[in-house]
């Protein structure tokens, strides 16, 4: 029956004894107090360098050539990174399309309304800032990218590379809103909430730390890529609901784990784990609004939902740090030594 349950209930049939305990706070990085998650105070003490730019405002704000040129020259890495100044042939070229883009209705009506609705993104800013120190927590290295926001035309949702990061606000407009990114199913779009935008950013920045082993080309290999990425977002992340990192509703999220052992016997009664079929493969982790190979009302990607448990008990279960965890590229030994059995 698909019916309710959840990710703390999972952990705390694990937690024994203080050592278990003390374990899952550190693997967490927060504390619960009550019904309040607390972050630690070691990780906000971390310093660093961030910043948070609006450019969609001086970009609007600009009216002739010289200002757009201007512009350009303040911003050198937006320019040439993110608007990819270097495909012209000529620097005025870009420029022209950007005076077009000032000029379209449309876009001045978009713009307006992510002006109303983003008025004051302090809160975003903030997010953003302890996200960015816990994972410099985990990676000394971490270089934190600058961080823009625009407003695309729904043009490009996130755009990240080791310098900057740019953020389309118009994709993360109200899901009731009359402008929504155009080609995209509901299923999708219901994901583009403020809520889940962090998480998505998050889950960008895993990627450079997702180490992968491009010959395993299974459906596990599939499962645990995902599932290291989301437990990533949920380490770096440790407050944020489980849906918004999955991109689930919470009710979903309840019904995955309450179907858990029926999830797990579809995959091994059906000897999917290892499966190369690349048609079998996207049923089980490729954009979809429901699994019906399980259930009619099994929500689409189940197969990350599951590697990200696989990925939970392999590090819960063999005290590996986020690094050591991440840059296991052998899916099967992930896979072995997580000892992972659904939850009764």
């Amino acid at each position: 029956m698909w019916s309710a349950g959840n990710r703390m209930v999972k952990y705390m049939r694990k937690i024994i004894n203080p050592f278990s305990l003390l374990l899952f706070v550190l693997l967490f990085s927060c504390k619960k107090e009550g019904q309040e998650c607390v972050l630690d105070n070691e990780v906000l003490g971390i310093q660093i360098d961030f910043e948070l730019e609006r450019l969609e405002d001086q970009f609007f704000e600009a009216r002739t050539k010289e200002d757009f040129s201007y512009l350009l020259d303040a911003h050198p890495l937006f320019a040439q990174n993110y608007l990819q100044m270097g495909t012209y042939s000529e620097r005025d070229d870009l420029i022209e399309e950007l005076l077009w883009a000032n000029k379209d209705t449309l876009l001045i009506d978009l713009y307006q309304e992510v002006r109303t609705y983003f008025a004051d993104i302090s809160e975003l800013e903030l997010e953003l800032r302890t996200a960015f120190k816990h994972i410099k927590y985990h990676y000394p290295e971490f270089k934190v990218p600058k961080v823009y926001t625009v407003v695309t035309g729904f043009g490009s949702d996130i755009y990240l590379d080791k310098d900057i990061l740019v953020i389309g606000l118009d994709y993360y407009l109200p899901f009731e809103h009359r402008f929504q990114p155009p080609d995209l199913p509901l299923y999708i779009t219901k994901r583009y909430q403020r809520e889940y935008l962090v998480p998505m950013v998050v889950k960008a920045i895993s990627t450079q730390f997702n180490r992968t082993d491009m010959s395993q080309n299974t459906l596990l290999a599939e499962m645990i890529y995902y599932g290291k990425s989301y437990h990533f977002t949920k380490s770096i992340l440790p407050c944020t609901p489980d849906e918004y990192i999955i991109g689930y509703t919470a009710d979903e999220v309840a019904a995955c784990f309450a179907n858990e052992v029926m999830i797990w016997s579809h995959f091994v009664e059906n000897d999917l784990l290892f499966t190369t079929n690349p048609f079998e493969i996207r049923k089980y982790v490729g954009e979809a609004p429901y699994t019906d190979a399980i259930s009619p009302d099994a929500p689409g990607r189940i197969g990350r939902w599951l590697g990200w448990n696989i990925v939970d008990d392999y590090r819960f279960n063999n005290k590996f740090s986020l690094q050591e965890m991440m840059l296991e590229s052998d899916t099967e030994k992930i896979f072995r030594q997580s000892g992972y059995k659904p939850r009764p």
